[in-house]
């Protein structure tokens, strides 16, 4: 029987087994080192944000280009002066001169796209430039390593990093620029000075300034979203409350005309003579479903109760109650006034009772968000249609804030009530500063389904739930 023979294993090889002792290998160990400092280069290479410049989301357009107009001034104010401290102070040699102080200065016109990249480029320019006054005579205003231009345009990139970059690279940048200022000091401590401690202070200064306002800023950021959030997580709160309050209401509704089969089909065999035995039990299955029927909806309706919400115990209201409603509210102080078919006819439940609460929704509204405006009721039937109008003028006086304040529920509940009959609303503002409520209710069968919901009224009044003075749900 053969074998396959084993493949040789080499010393710091990834399958190569461990010594006695359990430590790794030391080819092992320098792996790991390259690769954690691989990571490390790349994190610093890596912009955080490459394409999106510094205050890129401002509003206003000198916000955004702000930060161009400080680059382009701190350029145009560091190279000339980098150039004659580099050739006349330092007596560094004209072309080196010029290209140090192009190296050290003009990278920062990308700092507000890529400050990390600029970072990067101006640190290893300002290594240079001391290495180059390094080989020169030291003068008499000799500022070593750090000269001031640098230690200036290195803050400028330090703070914008600060506004850039994570907590783990601006560690390293500063890390970096203190251990860069510590080498060179050691190289020549005869004529190095405070400058690399200095920039190493101001640095940390900067990078924590920078960290702090860009922190406030995600924050800031992070709460708007959550507000954003909330507001329609409450938007579709009030929708659900407001469609469990109508299906609450129409329970009523539907439970009047199960009570009325049940009625009938339990009295129609002592009612018609002469009926056989399977009608007899026809009538008596009928009867036994419509039971059920009603049985499960008072179920229904005690899960769509809200916790310690007892049943309504008055009957649901109509529009022969339509008079009352307006009198309760021409008693608060407003104006109302209503103009009702003589006749409208033998109207749906459902119709009956939606018109009634958009007519009491909306004069509510009014009466909270526009006190002593004039306002017109008008409820006419035609062409198979209900028409329910409420248009109010503007207030006589201007109404403040607090006033305006709600909870959005009127609306809401207006367009669900026109959504389950199959209807259209229409609302908005005037062009005179009133306000326009308009339902067309079908007094035939609702189409399956319902019409979409109107599109959003307006933010001139807001929307809050019914709180008319009397009759309130």
């Amino acid at each position: 029987m053969s074998q396959t023979p084993e493949t040789p294993r080499f010393p710091g090889s990834p399958d190569s087994p461990r010594p006695p002792g359990g430590k790794p290998p030391a080819g092992g160990a320098w792996s790991a080192a390259r690769k954690r400092l691989r990571a490390l280069v790349d994190r610093l290479s890596a912009p955080s944000h490459p394409v999106t410049p510094l205050l890129a989301d401002a509003q206003r357009l000198w916000q955004r280009m702000l930060p161009y107009a400080v680059v382009l001034a701190l350029t145009a104010a560091l190279l000339p002066v980098t150039v004659n401290v580099l050739a006349n102070d330092r007596g560094v040699p004209g072309a080196l001169a010029a290209t140090l102080a192009v190296a050290q200065t003009l990278p920062l016109l990308l700092l507000a796209h890529r400050p990390l990249q600029v970072w990067w480029v101006t640190f290893l320019a300002s290594v240079a430039g001391a290495l180059a006054l390094l080989a020169e005579p030291p003068g008499p205003y000799t500022v070593w390593p750090w000269p001031p231009t640098v230690i200036v345009g290195q803050l400028f990139v330090l703070l914008a990093l600060g506004l850039r970059e994570t907590r783990r690279t601006l560690v390293a940048v500063w890390l970096a620029t203190s251990a860069s200022g510590l080498v060179l000091y050691s190289l020549a401590p005869d004529r190095g000075n405070a400058s690399a401690l200095l920039l190493s202070v101001l640095g940390a200064v900067a990078l924590m300034a920078g960290a702090a306002v860009r922190e406030r800023g995600d924050a800031q950021r992070r709460l708007a979203e959550q507000e954003t959030i909330s507001a329609e997580e409450r938007a579709r709160r009030t929708l659900l409350e407001e469609r469990a309050r109508i299906a609450r209401e129409l329970h009523d509704v539907v439970a009047h005309h199960m009570s009325v089969i049940t009625v009938q089909a339990d009295s129609a065999p002592y009612r018609v003579a002469g009926l056989s035995e399977e009608t007899r039990e026809e009538f008596a299955s009928i009867a036994a479903s419509a039971r059920e029927s009603l049985a499960e909806m008072r179920r229904l309706l005690t899960v769509l109760r809200g916790d310690g919400t007892s049943g309504e115990r008055a009957p649901q209201p109509g529009l022969d109650r339509l008079q009352q409603l307006v009198e309760a509210t021409v008693r608060t102080g407003l104006p109302v006034e209503l103009a009702l078919a003589a006749d409208p006819g033998e109207l749906p439940p459902a119709v009956d009772l939606s018109a009634y609460r958009i007519a009491q929704e909306a004069l509510a509204n009014v009466v909270r968000h526009a006190p002593g405006a004039p306002t017109r009721v008008s409820v006419r039937a035609d062409d198979g249609h209900l028409t329910v109008l409420v248009v109010n003028s503007p207030p006589p006086e201007p109404v403040s804030p607090l006033e305006t304040s709600g909870t959005g529920h009127g609306l809401v509940g207006m367009r669900e009530r026109v959504r389950l009959t199959g209807g259209t609303l229409d609302t908005g503002p005037l062009p005179d500063g009133g306000f326009r409520v308009a339902a067309r209710l079908p007094l035939g069968p609702a189409a399956p389904g319902g019409v979409p919901p109107s599109p959003p009224a307006s933010p001139a009044v807001p929307a809050d739930p019914p709180t008319a003075p009397e009759d309130s749900p």
